[in-house]
Order: C-alpha cells, then structure tokens, then sequence
C-alpha cells in the first residue's frame, strides 16, 4: 500500500504543477524593475570580495581538484544530478562575457543571459534578496577572477525535471523577486541578521525540509532539513541540516556567544563543527566580522521555536542494547550522562545534530568522525571511527539510545538507515 499511496502522491503532485503551468500561461507576467545603472550604485570589488565569502561562493563553485571558481561541483537532488557553473572571467565557458544586467538577472531572476531558466539548485531563492548594490559588487568581484577555460559535465537529471521550460511555473509558485525590506519594529543587528541568514548565507537552503517540488516549506523554516554532500574519499551520503529555531530541539540552550563561537571558529561549548558545515565555517563564516556573526546570531535566536514531529520512539529492547554499547565505547567521554568531559567529549544533551528530525548526520559522526581540518583537530575532536568496528544495529542502537535519553526523545534509528550511510 505504501507503493500505490507514494505512486498516487507523485501523480498529484504533477497533475498540480501541470494546472499551474497552464494558469501560469493565462496571466501577464509583472514588468520586470530595470536594472539601476552600477555606476549609480557605488559597487566595490573589496566588499564583492567579502560578499563573496559571506555566499560561500569558492565552495559551491570549486571542485576538489578544480580551479577556484570554475565550477563542476556535483549537487545530488532527489531529481537527479545537477553540476555547478564555472563563474570565473572567462568569457567562453565563464562569465567573463556577461553584462551587469545579465548578472543581475541571474541573481535576482533565476535565468541565463539567453532567457533560459537556471535551477534552484543555485540559491537564487535567496540572493534575490539582496540589494542591487551588493549584486553590483558581487559582479565587481567576479570580474577580476583569473579566467578558467573549464568545461562543467552535463546536468544528468531524471524527466521532466530536465526540461527546463518547468521552472517558469515552478518560479511562479515558489519564487519571491522582492529585495530584502527591513522590519523597523526591529533592531539594526536584527536585520542584518535577517539580510545575511536569508539571503547570502541561504542557511534555510539546507536547513528547511522541502516539498514535492522541491522548493522549501515555508511552515517549517529552518527546522531541519536533509540533503546529499561528499564527504571523505569523494563520497556521497545523506546529511541533516539541524534545527535553527529556539525549539528545545534547535539552539533553544545555545546562547549568542555560543552561536558566534561555532560560526566563527567551527568550536563552541555545545559542538565541534562536522561534516559538511565544516566547508562552511572554513570558507564563509570564519571570514566574516564579528559584528556580522553577532547579527547573525541575535537573529537565530530570536527565531520562533518550531519542530517537525519526531520519530516513532525505539522499543525497550533497543534503548537497553544501546545503553550497553554507548557505555563501552562512548561513555568515557561523553560520560553516562551525556554532558561530555571537557576537552574530550562535547555535549550530547546541547547537541542539535542528536535532536535532529534526520539522524543522518549523528550516524556519519559515530561511523566515520567528524573529519576536521587541521586547524580544528582537539583533544575533544578526535571520536574514533566505529563502523569496522560495530555493525548496523550495534550503531542504529547506539544512536537510538543517545537521541531517546539525550534527544528528548528524538526518535528511533533503524539498521536500514546504518547501512545507507555506510
């Protein structure tokens, strides 16, 4: 039944998208605002520059063995396998040729200079908050790139969602144009929060659940989301955005300092930053002011608590299991109560990644560690990997234990799950 009733969904679904395309065709399309001309908008290539960093353009744009900016980056959606642009100078297979209009466009529209659509999968959702003068100088920025004449491999996306004639209507439903507007009844530091976590830094991109289509799911901003990123030796496996909001679940125990700490050195009381944010933390928010870390902070925690429902609960039988096994092995540092030996165990009762609605991102840490860079290697960083060491459901138990005793409840992980993630 589940087959049928997952099968009856997807046809729903494209039977809606198909209804909003042809409505899409009924209605005139707004005018499009002129594009102010840069000379006007006192655009720099230095704040380009730092922009650029606050985006984390270098880690979405370079490919491990890549030049900067080039692109070839491999994004893997449940549609199929998207690669990112080369956005260097080069005026072939870069866009050393694009005008400040076309940029523009690119950035606040979601479309190519020859009017084709781009996918999502490039945050224009969120960058087309920004102010014409900060695109203005995100295109400064680019302009002075060394030109890499590299090619990027085709996109190998599953039908319909190659054809790109879809995301008109897709735009339609999911896409605001509309430049960041400021909350007056907020503070400065507030705003600037808002501006850097909604637009450029695009948090919500991997930490909001999304829909059918792909597009984030307003209701439960930055409650958690999921996503596949590569890891150690190139591999693909699932990740959880955690929860963001000021839910018992999210950051509800983290303070500003705790936030600005974790942003800005990838180390706070709470965690040790892992996996894919630590791309992140390296290459965005380490490089951003202080003053900016705080906004970002004061705006995190000022989010309304929010929460996806959690998972079914383990059974006696594995909570005993996993209690056994988090003892031999992750006791010592974590301690039996789970608030983690300072300088060798963090925290797992602060930890959001236990909390998390997808346990994915706490099974890569106990399988494979959390894979620091060396500037970051402490005392405290260096978890053993598990998984030659423990099977499936050895490590489902253990995490199972951890997220029921000190995830609130968090839910049950299965073997199945071990095993993907292997």
């Amino acid at each position: 039944m589940g087959f049928f009733k997952k099968i009856a969904q997807i046809a729903s679904g494209i039977l809606v998208f198909i209804g909003a395309f042809l409505v899409m065709l009924l209605i005139r399309e707004p005018p499009v605002k002129p594009v102010a001309d840069m000379d006007m908008l006192n655009a720099s290539v230095d704040d380009g520059r730092y922009l650029a960093a606050a985006g984390n353009c270098m880690h979405c744009h370079t490919s491990p063995n890549g030049d900067p900016y080039a692109g070839g980056v491999p994004f893997h959606t449940p549609f199929g396998v998207l690669y990112s642009t080369n956005i260097t100078s080069d005026p072939e297979s870069g866009i050393g040729s694009w005008s400040f209009a076309d940029f523009h466009a690119s950035m606040k529209r979601g479309v190519r200079p020859d009017g084709t659509h781009l996918y999502p999968a490039f945050p224009y959702t969120d960058f087309a908050h920004l102010t014409d003068r900060d695109i203005a100088s995100l295109y400064l920025f680019l302009q002075t790139l060394t030109p890499s004449q590299a090619s990027v491999p085709d996109n190998a996306l599953t039908f319909p969602f190659s054809q790109r004639a879809l995301l008109g209507p897709w735009k339609w439903l999911f896409h605001d144009t509309k430049t960041y507007e400021e909350d007056q009844s907020k503070s400065p530091q507030w705003n600037r929060g808002a501006y850097l976590v909604e637009g450029l830094g695009h948090c919500g991109a991997c930490h909001t659940p999304r829909n059918l289509f792909g597009a984030e799911r307003e209701s439960l901003a930055f409650t958690g989301g999921s996503y596949m990123d590569r890891v150690l030796f190139g591999n693909y496996r699932q990740w959880s955005g955690v929860n963001l909001t000021s839910h018992p679940a999210g950051l509800a125990s983290w303070s500003e300092a705790d936030i600005v700490d974790y942003l800005g050195t990838g180390i706070s009381a709470n965690a040790v930053v892992h996996g894919p944010m630590v791309d992140v933390v390296m290459n965005s928010t380490s490089q951003l002011l202080p003053a900016d870390l705080q906004a970002m902070a004061i705006y995190l925690k000022a989010l309304p608590a929010n929460a996806q429902a959690p998972a079914p609960q383990p059974d006696d039988a594995v909570i005993a299991a996993g209690e056994v096994a988090y003892t031999v092995h992750c006791g010592s540092c974590h301690l039996p109560s789970g608030v983690g030996e300072d300088g060798l165990g963090v925290s797992l009762t602060l930890s959001p990644i236990v909390r998390a609605p997808d346990p994915s991102s706490l099974v890569n840490v106990i399988l494979y560690g959390p894979h620091l860079p060396a500037r970051l290697i402490v005392n405290r960083s260096q978890m053993k990997m598990m998984g030659k060491r423990l099977s499936d459901r050895d490590i489902a138990s253990i995490a199972s234990y951890v997220r029921t005793t000190f995830g609130d409840g968090a839910g049950a992980v299965s073997p199945e799950l071990v095993k993907r993630q292997r």
